[in-house]
């Protein structure tokens, strides 16, 4: 039985909450031999620093490094909002990416059939949708320098930020969408601003040159970033893998997240360059929702999201694919089932607490499993 070292990193608000149900999945596998998992558990966001002054101690990037996925919950809330910038909560997440070389975020947006009239959009429009958006997450605008607030003579305050990338940040992620697609519906739709911006440009350019060359059996198409969040609303399935920067990815995976019911229902992963000698890459999965502090040890928060990473992690880190596909099967089954936590109800519809859901979902598992 292989043996994994899993750093779990509960964060703030919800966070430790999900990561409970979590790890009664994880205690499941390693008891019937699928697979078993070293636990180290850190702190990360606000309640990092509450204890150490820092958004994350040395000590748990150190771990970080040495694990073979970073399980990640959430952070921030209104306690931490006066901190210093630079000891931000989110600054957490931010150096995790960073150091791991965490370059390739895969955000799904998955309609299930049981939730298709939870979307802002018609069921008919909605319901079956599977599309993956990859994003490009170290470089552009978020990390390009000169990023600043400077004060002009004349007292007027001048803010810079820099959209930056380089042909070799653009080669590594399109060729990650290319091979995801391959695995799917066979079609890239690469989303960018070449009408007005130069990094766009290029963008398009060294796209079409890695589709060309290296993909030729893989359809491709490119839509301008603010048609792609028109077409998102307007016609979501039409597409399969989107691949866009870092900021237009964090703008059309928000959009797409809602075409699904709930932000509280999808999972993440963040990957890194594969090793040469090993195959692996470092790696990261969390919930795309929030700490929701408003609801944090309520027992109302939703597992589904934290749950779904664990089945991305057991695809992508672990090569465990029939593993994963039970957990996304036991989630479409359970939610079938009408079983809803708050966030996905409908009115009047009898809810369950976290722990039931998790319950609900590890029950399922077990079934499926025989």
């Amino acid at each position: 039985m292989a043996t994994f070292k899993l750093l779990l990193l509960p964060g703030d608000g919800i966070g430790p909450e999900i990561s409970v149900e979590v790890e009664k999945l994880l205690a499941w596998l390693g008891k019937q031999g699928i697979a078993s998992f070293e636990i180290e558990r850190g702190l990360v966001g606000g309640c990092a620093y509450d204890a150490h002054g820092k958004a994350i101690s040395e000590g748990d990037m150190a771990l970080a490094l040495a694990a073979d996925a970073v399980l990640f919950g959430a952070v921030g809330g209104p306690k931490w909002d006066a901190v210093p910038y630079d000891v931000r909560p989110e600054a957490g997440l931010l150096r995790l990416r960073k150091d791991l070389g965490l370059f390739a975020n895969l955000r799904p947006a998955i309609c299930y059939p049981a939730l298709a009239d939870a979307s802002s959009l018609k069921r008919d429009l909605v319901e079956g949708l599977d599309i993956l958006i990859v994003r490009e997450l170290t470089g552009g605008v978020y990390f390009g320098e000169p990023k600043e607030i400077v004060t002009l003579e004349n007292g007027q305050q001048r803010a810079v930020d820099t959209q930056l990338y380089t042909t070799g940040e653009i080669e590594r992620i399109t060729r990650v969408a290319f091979e995801l697609a391959k695995a799917r519906r066979n079609k890239v739709s690469s989303a960018e601003k070449r009408n007005v911006m130069k990094s766009g440009v290029l963008w398009n350019r060294v796209v079409t040159r890695i589709g060309k060359e290296e993909y030729p059996d893989v359809e491709l198409e490119h839509v301008l970033a603010d048609n792609c969040a028109m077409q998102l609303v307007r016609w979501p399935k039409q597409y399969d893998v989107i691949v866009t920067d870092n900021l237009f990815g964090d703008i059309l995976s928000d959009v797409a997240a809602m075409l699904t019911g709930s932000l509280g229902m999808l999972p993440s992963a963040s990957l890194g360059a594969e090793d040469p000698t090993t195959g692996k890459r470092k790696a990261l999965y969390e919930p795309v929702h929030g700490s929701a502090p408003d609801i944090a040890g309520k027992a109302l928060a939703n597992p589904i999201a934290m749950i779904g990473s664990v089945a991305m992690a057991l695809r992508y880190s672990f090569g465990l694919g029939a593993a994963a596909d039970l957990v996304e099967k036991a989630v479409a089954n359970v939610l079938g089932q009408g079983i809803r936590t708050r966030d996905i109800a409908d009115k009047g519809q009898n809810t369950v607490s976290t722990s039931e859901m998790g319950d609900a979902l590890l029950r399922e598992v077990q079934a499926l499993a025989g």
